[in-house]
């Protein structure tokens, strides 16, 4: 488990944090470097430099005898052999590589990452553009090389055999050329070079793993219980409860589909546990085809991550004093990366609801900011209030919205996508069919009152297309119409 923050004052406090937390690794990330297709406020506004956040995680791990149980990267620019070797001086022993490896590979920074308009076929899916990708793995891996030389030239200069071996050695570090220059006077580097004045016992890298506790987790109960399912192909219902500490449930009995049946899983339903509590964090992540999942509660962030053909349900208990219709039921980030499946939830989510789905089916009762951001496929609908930019980067996908008090508009981020009225036989089929299979699996009063009033609903419906996206549909139509 990998946990990244931003370099910042403070940080080191964070990443203790996270290492008692169990995480495997840090990332402290600099205010330099991406694809620079970023905003102005987020290039000007993000972090400090990676030396000091790195300094002071360093220190603050090594203090606390923390830094043998956790790894440390950097990166924000790094480039050559020599901010290799200053990383690993200042307490680092892995280095991320992005920007550079990119113009490497053809980038010329024309900020268009996001506009799928890029000159050199990098960042885009036409393919036209596509074609002019002239770059190889070999260069890379060339690359990379010359800074493994350079790191490694530099570390024979100081004495050093191994990465190991100069972790933190800032006693390395030379000041007196950079705070002799008239701009950096009086500029005292002490707390940055300083080194954690322990004994010597104490790791100054990671030299043992973590424990995640995974012997006595939810889902290897789920496993043993679901053993006639995974092997025959037998059905399975299931009821149990549930609690926030049981993270990913469903994930790791995913696996053993996915091993026995491969990808296209099992037939729908063949395995149904309905759960009773509150879901931790990525309940039903990657979730296999073939097993469905009921919660009767609500659930942590990211429900749904990669949700690879399976079925979630969520619905609020029973004798709610709560109006679900209003309330958040599910957290941030639900269906992240979902590549298909099908979800249904009987109240609001969080932010970046469905964000970067590329083939799942979901409805909503309402979502908060950035809805379907980054969405390349699927089927959202929303049958309430969204929160601002919803739709940001969508290039793919269809989201259909119920927009009562007509305040849409005013909340999409149409800088790819067109708002149309629901018009197509198949969209009112679509639409028809996913509303009435959320009401049978959540009970949802809005989805029943659209139902009994669909073709007086229907106009206030909008559908939010991609444009490059309905060309690419309309092209495909015009070549299957000229074959017939």
């Amino acid at each position: 488990m990998s946990v990244k923050l931003v370099s910042e004052v403070g940080v080191g406090t964070v990443a203790a944090g996270v290492a008692k937390a169990h995480a495997d690794k840090v990332l402290i990330s600099g205010d330099s470097g991406g694809t620079g297709a970023s905003p102005l406020s987020s290039i000007k506004y993000a972090g400090i430099p990676w030396e000091l956040g790195l300094a002071e995680t360093h220190q603050t791990l090594v203090l606390n005898d923390l830094r043998g149980r956790i790894r440390v990267e950097t990166d924000g620019q790094m480039k050559t052999g020599r901010d290799v070797v200053i990383a690993t001086l200042l307490g680092a022993e892995e280095y991320g590589f992005a920007t550079a490896p990119l113009i490497v590979e053809g980038c010329i920074m024309m900020r268009k990452c996001h506009l799928n308009t890029c000159p050199v076929g990098i960042a885009t899916q036409d393919p036209e553009l596509r074609k002019k990708f002239n770059g190889k793995p070999e260069h890379i891996v060339n690359y990379l090389f010359f800074v493994a030389e350079e790191a490694r030239q530099l570390m024979a200069k100081l004495g050093f055999r191994t990465i190991n071996e100069m972790v933190g050695r800032v006693d390395k570090l030379k000041i007196t050329k950079a705070v002799d220059h008239w701009k950096a006077k009086g500029l005292d580097l002490t707390p940055l070079l300083t080194a954690p004045d322990v004994q010597a016992d104490v790791p100054r890298y990671c030299v043992q793993k973590q424990d995640h506790g995974l012997a006595d987790i939810l889902d290897n109960k789920l496993v043993e219980l679901c053993k006639a399912a995974i092997e025959k192909g037998e059905k399975v219902t299931l009821e149990l409860p549930i609690r926030n500490i049981n993270r990913t449930t469903g994930t790791v009995l995913s696996s053993k589909i996915a091993k026995t049946y491969g990808p296209d899983g099992l037939p729908e339903d063949t395995i149904s546990i309905k759960f009773s509590g509150s879901a931790g964090q990525s309940f039903g992540a990657f979730l296999a085809k073939g097993i469905t999942l009921t919660l009767e509660g609500e659930s942590n962030d990211y429900i749904g991550k990669g949700l690879s053909g399976g079925k979630i349900i969520v619905f609020p208990p029973k004798n709610i004093l709560y109006n679900p219709e209003e309330t958040i039921l599910i957290g941030n980030t639900s269906l992240y990366g979902a590549t298909q499946g099908e979800a249904y939830f009987y109240g609001m989510a969080g932010e970046r609801f469905a964000v970067r789905n590329s083939g799942a089916q979901a409805v909503v009762e309402g979502t908060g900011d950035h809805g379907c951001e980054y969405m390349t496929g699927g089927v959202v609908v929303v049958l309430g209030r969204t929160g601002r930019n919803f739709a940001a980067g969508m290039s793919g996908g269809v989201a259909f919205v119920l927009d009562d008090i007509g305040k849409f508009q005013s909340r999409c981020n149409t800088g790819m996508v067109e708002l149309e009225a629901v018009a197509t036989k198949e969209d009112k089929q679509l639409l028809h069919g996913l509303v009435t299979k959320h009401f049978m699996y959540t009970g949802s009063r809005k989805a029943k009152q659209v139902l009994d009033t669909f073709d007086a609903t229907l106009p206030k419906f909008v559908k939010v297309m991609p444009v490059d996206y309905k060309r690419v549909l309309e092209e495909r139509k015009r070549k299957a119409s000229a074959v017939h």
